[in-house]
């Protein structure tokens, strides 16, 4: 068996990507690889973060408890760690759940993909605001599919422009979904759609983190 840390666990709506407004079951793993400018889960990312350790059955049995089917793993980072693929190849037995990867863009994930079919990537790309850019594992691009979706989460027109580079260059509306969500309170998601409007942006979408606007943009577990 392998041990995971995990520092929430919980039910809620998908508050961003193509299930957005579904319910979801919510597996957040300790620790990230990055520290982008903008993080809203710095608190999970810490030494001191308090975790609780499950090994893939007990995630496995927590998830069919709740009786919902779509499965998000997020952090933080979840592909970075050991053991990964163990709750994977297990979670992939079950086609009746959907499961999502939240992943920061940093990680080679093309060793996962055959590892089961209900499995889709939603991958950040992070923008020149983030700091992060120079981490990007620009692989990814090239092994994206129809299921899978590229996030970019933009903080300036800056961003957006090197968005609109980004799509380009890999051809991204012909491979997956593409969101462009704004920084919570830096830029006016109004600005980003005059932008799309200006670049004539087909096949994207604005997506505004429905969680921050139902509840508090700083309450945990939703």
């Amino acid at each position: 068996m392998a041990e995971f840390k995990v520092v929430e666990k919980f039910v809620s709506i998908n508050g961003e990507g193509v299930r957005a407004g579904q319910l979801a079951v919510f597996i957040r793993f300790l620790g990230c690889n990055l520290n982008c400018n903008y993080c809203d889960t710095k608190w999970a990312n810490t030494d001191n973060t308090a975790y609780e350790v499950m090994n893939e059955f007990e995630i496995y049995k927590y998830i069919k408890d709740t009786g919902v089917k779509n499965v998000t793993l997020t952090g933080g980072e979840p592909l970075f760690r050991d053991y990964m693929v163990v709750l994977l190849r297990l979670l992939g037995v079950d086609e009746s759940i959907n499961i999502e990867i939240e992943t920061n863009g940093s990680v080679d994930f093309s060793g996962l993909l055959e590892v089961c079919k209900n499995i889709s990537f939603t991958m950040d790309y992070k923008l020149p605001d983030s700091g992060m850019e120079a981490y990007m594992c620009l692989g990814n691009m090239e092994i994206l599919r129809k299921i899978d979706t590229v996030k970019f989460v933009s903080g300036s027109i800056e961003d957006l422009q090197r968005t609109k580079e980004i799509i380009k260059q890999y051809n991204l509306t012909e491979k997956c979904h593409i969101y462009i969500s704004p920084v919570f309170g830096k830029i006016d998601p109004a600005d980003i759609v005059e932008f799309m409007k200006d670049n004539h942006m087909n096949d994207v979408n604005l997506q505004l983190q429905l969680h921050k606007f139902i509840w508090s943009p700083d309450k945990k577990g939703v």
